[in-house]
């Protein structure tokens, strides 16, 4: 079991490297792209919020820093369904390979999304604190811990979406690239959840990612305390999700066949 184990592990490693050497040619390469994209984020969205007058953070704090936490979140999460909901088909030829099995292909495009994120967040967040203005984070360990339940958050939604997408392959891509888009404005990352009035609290209080953001900058300021969002809602959510995403790729792997693909 020992030796099994161990070659799981072996396998994930090496999964995920290849998918982190398939973005791009040259692996440094590919990770400064991942940082450019996050960078060029954050830039379009400080200058849209000085181009409508918002030079100040709705929290008592670093404007910059408040502008990140949702973008670093947010990026993580939809890159993680991304990714899992891609992570591999039956009629893939890698697929075919034992003893390589779906665990470890989909662990590895995971990871390999973490990977990406959590270096482009250090990065940027280094070079702003060091080239820049220091920055200090209230409860690191808490804003680390938030940080990956969004990973794990993704991951959950994205198992989904893979389940699905045997099933109807252009359908799950529409119902993936809609709650990407769903989040850009769902998730919060524009405004602070206790500033927004309670008749529009229901329209996002469904999504994970709006509690995710607002739980986030519980941790990242010290001056802000969460009222209107839960930190128990996205686990439950990602947990319940995870179940049903086990229960539908277990009856697509037991039903899918070969021939589903054969005419794409």
């Amino acid at each position: 079991m020992a030796q099994a184990g161990w070659t799981t592990l072996a396998l994930i490693y090496h999964q995920t490297v290849y998918n982190l050497r398939t973005e791009h040619r040259n692996a440094v390469v590919g990770l400064v792209l991942t940082i450019v994209q996050s960078a060029l984020f954050v830039v379009v969205f400080l200058g849209t919020y000085t181009l409508i007058g918002i030079r100040h953070s709705p929290l008592r704090g670093d404007f910059l820093l408040y502008i990140m936490s949702g973008i670093f979140v947010f990026m993580l999460h939809v890159q993680t369904v991304a990714a899992v909901s891609s992570s591999h088909s039956i009629s893939s030829g890698i697929a075919k390979h034992e003893p390589l099995n779906a665990a470890v292909l989909i662990s590895g495009a995971a990871l390999a999304t973490l990977y990406r994120q959590v270096i482009s967040c250090i990065v940027i967040l280094s070079t702003y604190h060091l080239a820049v203005t220091p920055i200090t984070i209230y409860d690191p360990v808490g804003a680390a811990a938030l940080f990956l339940l969004s990973w794990f958050s993704g991951c959950c939604i994205g198992l989904i979406f893979l389940g699905l997408r045997p099933w109807s392959p252009q359908g799950a891509k529409v119902a993936t690239t809609v709650y990407q888009r769903i989040n850009m404005f769902a998730s919060g990352k524009f405004f602070v959840a206790n500033t927004m009035p309670n008749f529009l609290l229901p329209w996002f209080a469904w999504n994970p990612l709006f509690h995710l953001i607002d739980q986030e900058r519980g941790f990242l300021f010290i001056n802000y305390a969460p009222h209107k969002t839960s930190l128990l809602y996205p686990l439950w959510f990602s947990l319940a999700a995870l179940m049903v995403g086990l229960l539908i790729n277990f009856t697509t792997r037991k039903y899918e066949s070969l021939s589903w693909s054969a005419t794409q």
